[in-house]
């Protein structure tokens, strides 16, 4: 855990827009181990199967009417705690956790995070690496010309913030791909653990994202979501 001396402003990113950081090595191996071991404990039903990788949802589901406040297990209500220690959400305290498990070859269509969340991401990654692409809104219904505007390594036991304009204006996604090239497109290598040579390629394993947030809009009872006939 970062020390009373850590300051978040010593891993921005520089070479993207405001505002980005990263962290590498933010949780340590037997973290890690831990994280993945409570994960994959979990009854069956906790997980949500989508078309290209599965999820859960700690603290409750987000909603437009609000979101029904649900306890989150000490596990994982610890690293809430370290994500509010950094004071990246103006004194609001994280309250939802997304827990996200890529396999090799899935990933995520470029999208914004939306208005139901305060304007911070943090995301913790174990298990494996993976790259974070960034592309900016664009009307062109061709989007397979669309060409990414900076790339971010995620590495393994890592912390990324995203913030301002990487919140509210850029898009981001992972490609459904095995194996990632280190380009000309990722910016952060600088902050990387690892001493990374561009070109060389890295071959994903699973991937778990704990993409931790402020839900601002939360209800202690139950509300009415879905049709009532």
């Amino acid at each position: 855990m970062p020390d009373n001396n850590f300051d978040i402003t010593n891993y921005r990113v520089t070479a993207a827009d405001p505002n980005a950081y990263y962290v590498p090595e933010f949780i340590s191996e037997s973290e890690e181990k831990m994280i993945m071991s409570n994960i994959y404990a979990v009854p069956k039903p906790k997980w949500t199967q989508l078309s290209n990788r599965r999820l859960q949802n700690w603290g409750g589901i987000p909603h437009s009417k609000g979101m029904i406040a649900e306890t989150i297990p000490p596990w994982l209500n610890e690293y809430l705690e370290k994500i509010h220690s950094l004071n990246l959400m103006s004194g609001k305290r994280p309250n939802h956790v997304l827990v996200n498990e890529y396999l090799a070859g899935q990933g995520i269509m470029p999208h914004l995070d939306g208005s139901l969340f305060y304007p911070t991401i943090t995301t913790i990654s174990v298990g494996s690496h993976t790259i974070l692409k960034f592309f900016e809104p664009s009307t062109d219904s061709d989007r397979t010309s669309i060409q990414p505007a900076f790339s971010f390594l995620l590495e393994p036991r890592s912390l990324l913030v995203l913030q301002d304009k990487l919140f509210n204006y850029y898009l981001h996604c992972i490609e459904e791909i095995n194996e990632d090239i280190l380009d000309e497109n990722v910016i952060n290598l600088n902050l990387c653990s690892g001493k990374y040579v561009r070109g060389v390629t890295l071959k994903r394993d699973t991937r778990i994202s704990l993409t931790i947030r402020h839900v601002p809009k939360t209800t202690s009872f139950k509300i009415g979501i879905g049709n009532k006939k």
